[in-house]
């Protein structure tokens, strides 16, 4: 109880939990790491599927479809014993407040390792942020910690787990404020900080950090020429990027269209990436020793990077569309690194004198398709210098990146975590906080005392029923049979009585405002908002179902733009750490 309080109310205490969490995911990232690396020695006799230059038999291409067969058939059963979808860091950091089940979290990793293992085109980075931000978030239930410093948890934990996987804790820092979090805050610099610190201490302890990191040294300076060709270079990956992505479903709609059970289309798309690894073993799993040999001494001619750039790309959009699971992170640095080395070639074909230095291509068209696809442009300009040491270089790459993330957003809008959101029929582009907004539903901000009158009701009547000074300024309408008929401003109705206008003959009807515009219980604040601002109306019924309309609840506009102010200043206070006074 006493290490709950201190959590609670001491941010020290939050960053040292934020540490431990840093550590458990880079725990999380070696263990992993080694059960991938034991599947490979199993059933391909080496560890790196890339560094292959053809399979020891062509019984090995079969691997993919044993794997697919395993997870689609399994998961058959898993859907059935766990029906809820499982949710990544981004989604329960936008709608949940950074709450994640620690189980769906674990079997997410099993069945990216049993992708991986087996030989699908995916990385294992969705793996690891799973179980990194999924342990963070039942530490955060587990101390009962605010909704605004779980969210902050499960960014640590994310953040621990690519600082982890590269080496990198910048770039895995930023990973976090970018993808994990959407925002950056003074107040959550030093969490997720030290988990990335950790992270990466653990990490190398354990032998897990990538060890490619430390192989890209450059020694050439950049010309204008320079810059500018390696800004054309980061057109062409947002362009490739985007590309990559709508494969990806266009891909699932194909699955879908021919009639194949779920459970067997990812044996189908093994049986396809099999077929691919006959001509390059290095489009089997993510490719990081593929990776390192574009920058080193002996890598491939031109002809044989480009086949296995597009056999690459081609076997990634198969493994995801088809349903293993992984993501595109790794995919999308050894593809574009490929990119990268391909525009290289192409510029020294028409003037040698014009090319950049190879490695900068190399580098550039990697960070660049990452960019593309993965959304977080600050975190790749800084694993471009980490990977380097080279601050120009590093701002050659913030150029890029803010570039071809421009690009994205304004020509597709979405990065592949929240396309694949989108397609599920989520509308967050972001892991920015509008859970709060889904849970403030008009069925709570609601008054159930909502006066009536009904539509055949005189003015007189009316005037006696509800005086001029009565508090309840605003009247629903209802018809004989019961339903919603309209709104009817109380000083209108009177104020038409002192005109004489009190005949038997005239009713509510011509004073009903917005007869078809109403509230139902389950919408949430920001659609209530929307409504006021179309209908013009200071008040909306609510009513329980679009058929029957039987009103059950009255809402009017400044009661909704009060609690918004209020939910608005209260995430903000969240984000800046104002919470932590309150609670010292």
């Amino acid at each position: 109880m006493h290490v709950r309080r201190l959590v609670r109310r001491n941010e020290v205490g939050f960053i040292g939990l934020a540490a431990a969490v840093g550590a458990l995911a880079g725990l999380g990232v070696a263990g992993l790491l080694w059960c991938t690396e034991l599947l490979h020695l199993w059933l391909f006799g080496h560890r790196q599927l890339s560094a292959l230059v053809a399979l020891d038999s062509p019984i090995q291409a079969l691997v993919p479809l044993l794997g697919g067969l395993i997870l689609g058939i399994s998961g058959f059963y898993v859907q059935k014993w766990m029906p809820k979808r499982p949710v990544d860091p981004i989604e329960a950091n936008a709608l949940q407040g950074g709450r994640m089940s620690l189980m769906e979290s674990a079997l997410i990793a099993v069945q990216t390792v049993i992708s991986n293992g087996f030989g699908a085109s995916v990385g294992l980075e969705a793996a690891y942020t799973q179980v990194g931000s999924g342990v963070a978030s039942r530490l955060g239930m587990a101390f009962r910690l605010r909704r605004g410093d779980m969210r902050t948890l499960v960014a640590c934990g994310s953040a621990g787990a690519i600082s982890a996987a590269f080496g990198a804790p910048l770039t895995g820092a930023f990973y976090a404020f970018e993808l994990i979090l959407g925002t950056y805050t003074p107040f959550v610099l030093a969490p997720v900080g030290a988990a990335a610190v950790c992270g990466v201490l653990v990490s190398k302890a354990l032998g897990a950090s990538g060890e490619f990191m430390q192989q890209m040294v450059l020694n050439s300076a950049l010309s204008d020429t320079d810059m500018g060709l390696l800004l054309l270079l980061g057109i062409i990956c947002a362009l490739f990027g985007i590309r990559l992505m709508k494969a990806v479903s266009a891909i699932e709609k194909i699955c879908g269209r021919i009639g194949l059970p779920r459970a067997f289309q990812p044996a189908l798309g093994g049986l396809i990436v099999g077929v691919l690894a006959l001509v390059t073993p290095q489009v089997l799993s993510s490719g990081h020793t593929g990776l390192s040999e574009l920058f080193g001494p002996g890598a491939a001619p031109s002809d044989v990077i480009l086949i296995t750039l597009l056999l690459k790309a081609a076997a990634s959009a198969v493994s995801l569309g088809t349903g293993f699971r992984g993501g595109l992170f790794f995919a999308s640095l050894f593809i574009g690194g490929m990119i990268g080395r391909s525009f290289f070639f192409g510029v020294e074909y028409f003037d040698p004198s014009l090319a950049p230095d190879v490695f900068v291509c190399t580098l550039i068209g990697m960070a660049a398709l990452a960019v593309a696809i993965i959304g977080t442009p600050m975190a790749m300009s800084f694993l471009a210098l980490e990977t380097t040491g080279s601050f120009p270089l590093g701002l050659v790459m913030l150029a890029v990146a803010s570039i071809v993330s421009i690009i994205v957003r304004r020509t597709f809008g979405y990065s592949f975590a929240t396309w694949r959101l989108h397609l599920r029929g989520e509308s967050i582009r972001s892991a920015q906080d509008v859970g709060w907004m889904r849970d403030l539903t008009v069925g709570r901000l609601m008054r159930t005392d909502v006066p009536k009158a009904r539509l055949a009701m005189t003015i007189t009547e009316f005037m006696k029923e509800f005086p001029a000074q009565s508090t309840n300024q605003w009247v629903a309408v209802t018809s004989e049979s019961g339903s919603y008929a309209g709104m009817v401003f109380v000083p209108d109705v009177h104020l038409a009585g002192l005109h004489g206008d009190t005949g038997a003959a005239a009713g509510l009807g011509k004073f009903a405002r917005s007869p078809d515009v109403f509230l139902l219980p389950q919408m949430n604040i920001k659609l209530a908002v929307n409504n006021f601002e179309q209908s013009e109306n200071e008040a909306l019924a609510v009513v329980d179902n679009e058929k029957e309309r039987h009103v059950i609840g009255l809402l009017t506009e400044a009661h909704v733009l009060r609690r918004y102010t209020d939910e608005l200043d209260k995430a903000h206070r969240e984000l800046s750490g104002e919470s932590w006074i309150g609670d010292s």
